[in-house]
């Protein structure tokens, strides 16, 4: 189908990202560092511990168990592993006090990755690893003026 056929019929206009789920170990305890590491609010973790959701903003951060992850993927997926090299992605997460929240996550158990730098353009960026080892930036915002 072509892409003006796509958009006539509104199927890609409607179209929203929403989610980002990750698959961990421990649900209650990776929202239990995401809430003590960046100040997010928990929405709710089901009563079997499986899946769990942050209050993030527009897109919602989820986590669901391996377990879940393995009843959806009939073919199986690449777990983390948290003494190797991390994904090839990573959230960001936006803030005016970059220091104090840097440091912050550190304390709050978070991994330093790669260290607060400036970049030419003028934005401070550093890097971490959560609890289960994904890869975590944390940045000021990028000054478009």
């Amino acid at each position: 189908m072509a892409l003006s056929q796509l958009k006539r019929d509104n199927s890609i206009e409607n179209m929203k990202y929403t989610y980002t789920i990750f698959y961990v170990e421990n649900v209650a305890e990776t929202i239990e560092f995401y809430e003590k590491a960046f100040g997010f609010s928990r929405k709710f973790i089901t009563p079997e511990n499986d899946y769990g959701e942050l209050i993030t903003g527009e897109t919602t951060i989820a986590f669901a168990s391996t377990e879940l992850g393995n009843s959806n993927f009939k073919n199986g997926f690449e777990r983390i592993n948290k003494s190797g090299k991390p994904f090839g992605v990573e959230l960001a997460f936006t803030t005016e006090n970059i220091e104090t929240d840097f440091e912050n996550a550190i304390k709050s158990g978070a991994t330093e990755f790669e260290p607060l730098t400036e970049k030419p353009w003028g934005q401070k960026v550093g890097y971490l690893r959560d609890n289960n080892g994904f890869l975590i930036e944390i940045c000021t915002p990028i000054k478009t003026e």
